[in-house]
């Protein structure tokens, strides 16, 4: 991966950037990497690209070395140099690791955006079982070989994997899948391996394959308890190919309308394209492929679609912070889908799925977690957007933003400051971050591309 690829979008789930040489921040760091989807850290250059030309590569080697004791137990780190314009950069790689880890004073930490978070009791104890599960998806796969695996599958990955890092893979196949988890080192494919690159995956993991079905009004039977539905597709095949193929069974199955813009006709579904696929997706990369006798199914009503993935939530998510937080249960089949580009950005997926489902006048997705199961709930009743009654509590640029977000369905930083241009961002900002607390708004994105929608309605 180029320097440009890894600073382009700055800090964030699996980066972090170090100016100076700090044995405490990487520790933690350290410890977050690895307890969370693992991730890099670049020793060296800021944010803004600014290079130390102080930087020892003995002082990074030392700080590394001290960091390293105060990790419980030691995490594995492999690391590199990079020259640019005659001064040395440090890329320490942690990979997602299947112990639980904390630091030398007890706290346990994760990645939480471009953050460093430290768990509660309940938190730690429910990553340490998620933990102790193992790394299910780098286990070899009796009676599996390299034969098992699909050689054109395996170069549209390396020629995708190519074009997102801008640059061709130099290592052979089977460095390459190796290094992706989908190989073990005698070369025996992997559940990953089988799952991303296999000719028939579900040979080996029959729980692995899809159901789509269409039911005939808003129940699962019909008059006389009769199965309800009208159609019912079982969908197997490797991971890509079997996303695009559920996807097309939804697409056929959802009501479309044209909607003319200018002199450009569009067809539009009942829900919003990225949301659907954001839904699948998700159920496809993270669900619990320990289960056996479960598949993922595909639940199509006349008022919602359902999307039921085995397994409940991951490590230290809940449904309350599913939108904020980010763990993967299956960090090399996630990576592997956004090689592929099925997944854009790691921990963004969940806000755009309420984005769009609100800008396209529809309820907010409902999340439902049991212990073996993870369901998403798209309705596609359309609501109403009526001005509420303001709290009293309210100032007055709270109102206008509140009534903003009525007529528009969202407001930016920009936005609000033109709404109010005699207010200093510093107040406008503590406006949203007071609206956002109290449960009213919910933040979608980072930086630059931040801004909020109604997460319920003011009463």
């Amino acid at each position: 991966m180029t320097l440009s690829s890894w600073t382009e979008k700055g800090p964030g789930q699996t980066l972090e950037l170090m100016f100076a040489a700090d044995e405490d921040r990487l520790a933690e760091t350290l410890v977050a990497f690895a307890n969370s989807d693992g991730g890099t850290v670049l020793m060296g250059i800021d944010k803004d690209k600014a290079i130390n030309t102080d930087l020892m590569l003995e002082d990074v080697e030392d700080v590394l070395r001290l960091a390293l004791i105060q990790c419980r137990p030691g995490v594995r780190t492999e690391w590199q140099r990079i020259e640019i314009g005659g001064n040395p950069i440090v890329a320490i790689r942690v990979p997602r690791s299947s112990e639980l880890h904390s630091l030398m004073d007890g706290r346990v930490v994760i990645r939480s955006g471009a953050k460093n978070r430290p768990l509660g009791g309940d938190e730690i104890r429910h990553l340490a079982a998620t933990k102790s599960s193992g790394d299910f998806e780098t286990e070899g796969v009796n009676g599996a070989t390299l034969d098992d695996l699909n050689p054109e599958i395996i170069a549209d990955y390396r020629a995708k994997r190519a074009e997102r890092q801008r640059r061709p893979i130099s290592s052979d196949d089977m460095s390459m899948l190796l290094r992706a988890g989908a190989v073990t080192e005698d070369g025996t494919p992997t559940v990953c391996g089988l799952l991303l690159f296999g000719h028939e995956p579900q040979a080996f993991l029959p729980q692995s394959g899809l159901i789509v079905v269409r039911f005939a009004g808003t129940e699962l039977r019909g008059p006389g308890g009769l199965p309800g539905y009208s159609r019912r597709e079982e969908i197997t095949g490797p991971l890509s190919p079997l996303i695009e193929a559920a996807w097309q069974v939804v697409w056929e199955e959802m009501r479309v309308a044209a909607v003319v813009k200018g002199l450009v006709r569009e067809e539009k579904g009942e829900y919003p394209s990225f949301a659907v696929r954001e839904a699948l997706v998700n159920a496809v990369s993270h669900r619990d492929y320990r289960l056996s006798g479960r598949r993922i199914e595909i639940r199509m009503f006349d008022d919602r679609m359902e999307v039921i993935s085995p397994g409940g939530l991951p490590g230290y998510i809940t449904v309350d912070n599913i939108v904020e937080e980010h763990f993967s249960r299956n960090p090399r089949l996630v990576n592997g889908l956004f090689q592929w580009g099925f997944i854009e950005e790691l921990g963004l997926g969940i806000d755009r799925m309420i984005a769009d489902m609100v800008e396209a006048g529809q309820p907010l997705p409902e999340f439902r977690d049991t212990p073996y199961s993870f369901t998403v709930i798209l309705r596609n009743t359309r609501i109403r957007r009526a001005t509420p009654p303001w709290e009293s509590s309210m100032n007055e640029r709270q109102i206008k933003a509140l009534s903003y977000i009525q007529e528009h369905g969202r407001i930016t930083n920009r936005e609000y400051r033109n709404l109010c241009p005699d207010v200093s961002a510093e107040t406008l900002r503590l406006d949203f971050v007071d609206l956002t607390d109290r449960g009213l708004l919910l933040k979608i994105g980072a930086k630059k591309g931040t801004y909020y929608i109604l997460k319920k309605a003011p009463a």
